[in-house]
């Protein structure tokens, strides 16, 4: 594996974000523990394939990816699932070229900046950690997260602006 992460090393290190992105969308512990670990088999599987340089968002990218696959595999069942409507809305979207389109903004913004940089956005914005909490986690100080997140604004207005 890439940036001399093994498995175990790899999951020590970025199953909790995994799971508190697949609770979030799921708001079932249970079924976040279950799409946690068959991302880890997936990594496992396809570890000589996979670009791994940018771990969090690679993960994060699965995660998102595996839980709405979830949403959407319930929802055509029938089943009721407890994750809230705006959730299921975008399980069910259709609009790939939006999608594309922010991927593309979002993969130019943090080409500019380091990996650390798109893990301590994610925390923050998407997994709605308060500065403090993202500080312990990338083992960093508030005004570090913080600066690092007004750095992330700064050029995402300039890429605005282009």
């Amino acid at each position: 594996m890439n940036q001399n992460l093994n498995a175990q090393q790899l999951y020590t290190r970025y199953a909790p974000m995994v799971f508190r992105r697949c609770n979030k969308l799921l708001g079932d512990k249970s079924s976040a523990a279950d799409i946690v670990q068959e991302l880890f088999a997936k990594v496992w599987e396809k570890r000589n394939s996979l670009n791994l340089d940018y771990p969090s968002s690679l993960l994060w990218r699965m995660a998102t990816n595996l839980c709405l696959n979830y949403i959407r595999d319930r929802k055509r069942r029938g089943e009721n699932t407890s994750c809230d409507e705006t959730i299921a809305q975008i399980a069910c979207s259709e609009n790939f070229e939006r999608e594309t389109e922010n991927r593309d903004i979002l993969d130019r913004l943090f080409k500019r900046h380091p990996e650390s940089s798109r893990t301590i956005a994610v925390l923050h914005f998407i997994d709605g950690m308060t500065l403090e909490e993202v500080a312990v986690e990338v083992k960093m100080s508030v005004a570090g997260v913080r600066k690092r997140l007004r750095t992330l604004k700064n050029s995402l207005t300039q890429l605005e602006a282009v």
